[in-house]
């Protein structure tokens, strides 16, 4: 079968469909990855145009598809300790401030493939011990939430990892699993799993010290934006945090939550 392209009219139509499920502004630009990483669903179905696979996604024939384009199309790069300035100030001004008592609660709400909350999790682990803590580690995508759950990467991941972390905190794979390395199970215990999606009503997840929402909100236009962060502004403890991506700003998004610092508000 030849390759089908992706006219500007059935690329506004996708354009359309993400956003109404997930809130996601494609811009322009995104047409050649829409085309590129909806490819092999057309061919998985034998279908001539992306029309046709429109329409499957819309008929309801196939509601398992609808999650699949979903995933393909939402899923962001990640990295252990990326833009590590944040975990920085966690460690020495957040954590530095903290009452000893209740359980500390951090949720990393677009966690991807599990590099953001296991990051999360080797650094609290490390000031906290076995103190009471936890992370909700949430996203929209159903694929990168399997491939978290089991803690198990590439060896290449590894790189941004301090060496210390890396000894204290992962396993290194021989045998079979060479060339990969598993998070150690006493941090993998403290994080749960769950598939949210931000543009709906969220679910009782209780109140968080601190809420990573890194790298999402470039993907949202401003009224988007507006209703995401009153969401997440609802569930942070009065005087907790909540931290964007360094290219985000909340700049006229909302009053609830004053800056501390560029990609740092407080409630």
């Amino acid at each position: 079968m030849q390759a089908s392209t992706l006219s500007d009219q059935e690329f506004g139509e996708f354009q359309r469909l993400i956003y109404r499920l997930a809130g996601i502004s494609l811009s322009p630009a995104k047409k050649a990855l829409v085309c590129g990483r909806l490819a092999k669903r057309l061919k998985h179905y034998s279908l001539d145009s992306y029309r046709d696979y429109l329409h499957l996604l819309t008929s309801g024939k196939e509601p398992a598809e609808l999650q699949t384009a979903l995933d393909l199309l939402t899923t962001n790069e990640t990295y252990f300790f990326r833009e590590p300035k944040h975990f920085e100030f966690l460690q020495q001004r957040i954590l530095a401030e903290r009452r000893p008592g209740s359980p500390f609660r951090v949720w990393s709400a677009a966690c991807s493939s599990g590099e953001e909350p296991f990051t999360l999790a080797m650094v609290l682990a490390d000031r906290l011990g076995e103190t009471p803590w936890e992370i909700v580690a949430s996203d929209i995508s159903t694929r990168v939430l399997e491939r978290a759950r089991s803690g198990l990467y590439a060896m290449e991941r590894a790189r941004h990892i301090p060496q210390r972390y890396l000894q204290e905190y992962c396993l290194k794979g021989v045998g079979s699993q060479e060339g990969r390395f598993l998070i150690d199970k006493r941090l993998r215990a403290r994080v749960s799993f769950q598939q949210i999606n931000l543009n709906e009503t969220l679910p009782q997840l209780g109140e968080f010290d601190v809420v990573f929402l890194r790298n999402v909100m470039i993907y949202f236009n401003t009224d988007t934006k507006a209703r995401v962060v009153e969401r997440i502004a609802a569930t942070l403890k009065p005087g907790g945090y909540l931290i964007i991506g360094h290219s985000e700003s909340l700049n006229g998004v909302t009053d609830v939550l004053g800056a501390v610092r560029p990609s740092v508000y407080r409630k």
